[in-house]
Formats: structure tokens, sequence, C-alpha cells
């Protein structure tokens, strides 16, 4: 047996947090933005994911007008930082809808250091940064796509095995439903499965 809902049948809000508990885990984009007045804002979006391979696009969702949308949208940067576990803390308090004029990177004592070829800046302590220009924005009902062209990552050197990033080192935090967290767990390798057609 199994319950059944169409969008018609709840309230818009009550249908997302459906989604939001099946559609799980979600990595989360640590996205930092520089206001076209100069203020630092960072915050966390579960909607995120890999565009484009060739070149290479990321995006991620601002449900509503955002500070990270208005922001991209006037300077055209972002960064991606990768969520750790140990960052759980402040990567939660950064999803604090502050005012557009408080820099959550002031406000929680959040340590930034200099892009390579954006204005954001990035997050100290994150392992992992994807520096982005803007593609595009796609409106989407109550929320706007954003798609970055990444023009340079940033990876902390004690995370790289045989020079590539490693999962268990990241340990990257995801989201779930309701007020639920989830890292990464256990991490198993499997190959790939090639086709290989039977003879005659």
């Amino acid at each position: 047996m199994r319950t059944e809902w169409t969008p018609e049948d709840l309230p818009a809000r009550h249908f997302y947090k459906l989604m939001t508990a099946l559609i799980l885990p979600r990595p989360i984009a640590w996205i930092s933005t520089t206001s076209a007045e100069g203020v630092d804002n960072l915050a966390p979006h579960s909607f995120f994911t890999i565009s484009c391979v060739d070149p290479p696009i990321v995006q991620f969702t601002s449900v509503g007008r955002k500070d990270s949308l208005v922001n991209v949208e006037a300077t055209g940067e972002f960064v991606v930082n990768l969520a750790p576990e140990s960052l759980q803390g402040l990567v939660n308090a950064s999803g604090t809808p502050y005012p557009p004029e408080i820099g959550e990177f002031d406000e929680l004592g959040i340590r930034r250091e200099h892009s390579t070829l954006v204005r954001p800046p990035r997050v100290a302590s994150s392992p992992s940064a994807l520096e982005c220009t803007l593609h595009s924005t796609l409106p989407l009902g109550d929320s706007t796509v954003v798609l970055g062209r990444v023009v340079n990552a940033s990876v902390d050197r004690s995370v790289l095995v045989d020079d590539h990033p490693d999962a268990q080192l990241l340990q990257p935090l995801a989201r779930l439903g309701r007020n639920e967290w989830s890292t990464l767990g256990e991490v198993r390798a499997i190959d790939r499965i090639p086709y290989r057609p039977t003879e005659p």
C-alpha cells in the first residue's frame, strides 16, 4: 500500500517539505557572494548540483529572492564552498535570514580568504571552493536557478590522495528532510559494469 499526493492535494509549502524528505541526501553549496555595496554574504543552498562537464558549470537554486541571488545578479560572481562536518554549526547559522547589510562572515566570525579569480571570498576553513562566474539564471515559479561557470577550483592539500579529492577526508554534510542533516557514513567503491555483447 502507498500513500499518494499530487501538488493539488497539499499547500505548496507542504509539498515542498514532502519533496525534500524524498530527494536525499542533498549536497550543500555554501555560497559566498559580495554585494554591490561590498558586503560579503554567505549562505547554504541544498538545491545544488553539476550542470555541465565541458564547460564546467554548476547550479544552485534560490527559493525566493535571497541575498545570494541578488548579489550574483549584481556582480556576476560567486563561490561554492564545501560545507564540511566540522563546520556544521556555522553552516546552519549562516542560513539565518540576516538583513542584506549584515555579512555572515563578520557576524559569525567565519574566516575568509581571497579567491584567485573572483571577488567574493572563500571560506578559509572549507577544504574546497569552486570560483564561478555567472552563466545564466532561469526563473521557475517562486525560485531561480543560478548557473555558474567554474573558473577555478581550490582544494586543500590535506584532503588530496594521489592528487585527487578524497570523500572521507572532505567529510561533506548533506541535507535531508525537515531539520535533518547527514554525514558521509560508509563509503563503498564499485566499478561500473561495461556492456559486452554476447557472441552469437
